[in-house]
């Protein structure tokens, strides 16, 4: 056997209730029986307490959500039904905390920022405005 997959649960207690993945007793989407185990292999300290895994994964998954909810409002800006890596930059970079988070951070097909410096932009006339020009230094 590979001793990969779910345990059968012991034929003498037939009282005894399914277990229950820490997952949904943390009340996740992300996995942290995964998270803990790749914390574990990662070497990043001597001990992981387990409750750091359902922290991590909590943080994953809330950070996971905030993407995806700015990203799928670019998407329905742009009238596109599906999430591309350019809706996901958009997203990221119009956002302060995303942003800074995501400083050091290239995504592929991302595409650059739309910015035009304002020194490059053609000067407003007040024709098309109707307001006369006023004339310098008369107040």
């Amino acid at each position: 056997m590979s001793g990969r997959g779910k345990k059968l649960t012991v034929a003498s207690k037939p009282e005894a209730a399914p277990k229950k993945a820490k997952s949904a007793l943390a009340g996740l989407q992300f996995p942290v029986g995964r998270v803990y185990r790749l914390l574990k292999r990662g070497h990043y300290a001597e001990r992981i307490s387990p409750g750091c895994a359902v922290y991590m994964a909590a943080v994953l998954e809330y950070l996971t959500a905030e993407i995806l909810e700015l990203a799928g409002n670019a998407a329905r800006e742009n009238k596109k039904a599906r999430i591309l890596p350019r809706h996901i930059q958009l997203a990221v970079r119009n956002d302060d905390e995303l942003s800074k988070l995501f400083s050091s951070v290239t995504i592929a097909q991302g595409g650059a920022m739309p910015n035009i410096l304002p020194q490059l932009l053609p000067k407003k006339t007040f024709k098309s405005t109707g307001v006369p020009k006023e004339q310098p230094g008369s107040q």
